[in-house]
């Protein structure tokens, strides 16, 4: 497998082992989840939801492009929210970042996310 590494998206949270991205022999590209974190200053955007899942959003989309990828090439996404009450509003950001375009998806509330984020997203794209 190869790493997929961008300054274009932030580094793996805290120093933690994992990388942004693996690109399998096969041309799947596996994104590591992505808290709504800037890449420029390394901190959370924002405490607003929507504006949590559109960076999100972009720190996938800048490690796709990475791999030479684009949001169509995106096959299956995994939304991780501290609050399931907030699904409306990032259900709307998450589809408006993805213009059309609708990969399966999961979404599961949990407890607690890294750095006081209410938002992180997976994703798997097709880029074979």
């Amino acid at each position: 497998m190869k790493v997929i590494q961008t300054d274009a998206a932030p580094a793996p949270v805290q120093g933690a082992p994992y990388s942004q991205a693996l690109m399998s022999k096969g041309g799947l590209l596996f994104i590591s989840g992505q808290v709504p974190i800037d890449p420029a200053n390394g901190q959370i955007v924002s405490e607003d939801i929507a504006e949590q899942t559109e960076q999100s959003m972009r720190n996938i989309f800048a490690i796709l492009a990475a791999a030479d990828g684009k949001p169509e090439d995106i096959a299956r996404c995994t939304i991780y929210l501290t609050d399931l009450g907030d699904f409306p509003v990032v259900n709307a950001a998450y589809g408006a970042a993805l213009d059309g375009h609708r990969p399966a998806r999961a979404t599961v509330e949990v407890t607690a996310l890294p750095l006081g984020a209410k938002v992180e997203i997976d994703a798997i794209a097709d880029l074979g």
